[in-house]
């Protein structure tokens, strides 16, 4: 079953369009969605996330947030069990 990354972010913002490249090139080697939710349409998430952006998530942990490192969130999958591809 193919396992869905949430990738909290806002329009204009670097630091997100660099998130979203990483998790993309992270999609070659493990099998796994990008729902990518904007947190400016929602004022909960808006307080929540606001100097965190972005934050990337998988089944309900923030595996980390601001300057995202492919590295480390290729180690939070394999921890997770996240399905690789071969």
């Amino acid at each position: 079953m193919k396992k869905i990354v949430k990738l909290y972010s806002r329009p204009r913002c670097h630091l997100c369009e660099t998130a979203r490249e990483i998790l993309e090139e992270l999609q070659q080697d493990w099998n796994f969605t990008i729902e990518e939710i904007n947190i400016d349409l929602d004022d909960e998430l808006v307080e929540k996330y606001g100097i965190m952006i972005p934050v990337i998530e998988l089944d309900g942990e923030e595996l980390q947030y601001g300057i995202i490192n492919k590295k480390f969130i290729s180690e939070a999958f394999s921890r997770k069990n996240l399905e690789f591809r071969s």
